[in-house]
């Protein structure tokens, strides 16, 4: 059950702020120039998840964030982000990586705390980021998916002062009470792990 912010985020009145001052003529540039600022990682497009698949937060203030969460989607992109915005699936990560050419979209801020782990536990100490690919289709985990992934990650443990290593950044299959495999056996870790530490 989703939980309301007490007060809205300090960053969020200053977005509206600035969004009031500006001409209605100058409106859609300011509201694409916000969109872009609401997002945790820059490089990202912002693709929201339904509000009612995550719980409102304010982590760090609320809970630590000790972990990433490597996932694989075993859909599409676009079908993932279709599950994500549909209410009775009940699920979302924070981020999505497509395999053609590592595009992420952020579907929930860091602040929440996304449903993507199946244990509360680790869901509010955690930031998951899905891959979009198949555990048993290597193909999937191109070299940009890859890159991305571990810039993104890299950028994820510097704001949270995670460690670069396999104890903290850890797969679905690796979360407690889980009956998941992913990424599965064919994610080469020794890769990721190496890219996460030089980006």
């Amino acid at each position: 059950m989703e939980r309301a912010r007490a007060h809205p985020s300090r960053r969020r009145l200053l977005q509206g702020a600035v969004l009031a001052a500006v001409p209605s003529t100058l409106l859609p540039q300011a509201l694409a120039r916000a969109q872009a600022r609401a997002v945790d990682y820059p490089p990202v497009e912002w693709r929201p998840a339904v509000t009612s698949n995550y719980t409102a937060s304010d982590r760090p203030d609320s809970y630590p964030v000790d972990y990433v969460v490597i996932h694989v989607t075993e859909e599409t992109y676009d079908d993932t982000l279709a599950i994500f915005t549909n209410p009775q699936k009940q699920v979302s990560a924070h981020y999505l990586v497509r395999s053609a050419d590592g595009h992420i979209a952020q579907c929930v801020r860091e602040a929440d705390v996304a449903w993507h782990a199946g244990n509360w536990d680790y869901n509010t100490r955690s930031i998951g980021i899905e891959h979009e690919g198949w555990v048993d289709r290597p193909a999937y985990f191109t070299d940009a998916l890859y890159e991305q992934s571990a810039k993104l990650t890299a950028a994820i443990c510097g704001e949270y002062g995670i460690p670069k290593d396999r104890a903290h950044i850890i797969g679905h299959y690796e979360v407690p009470g889980s009956d998941h495999t992913d990424p599965g056996p064919n994610w080469d870790w020794t890769r990721f792990i190496r890219l996460v530490d030089v980006a």
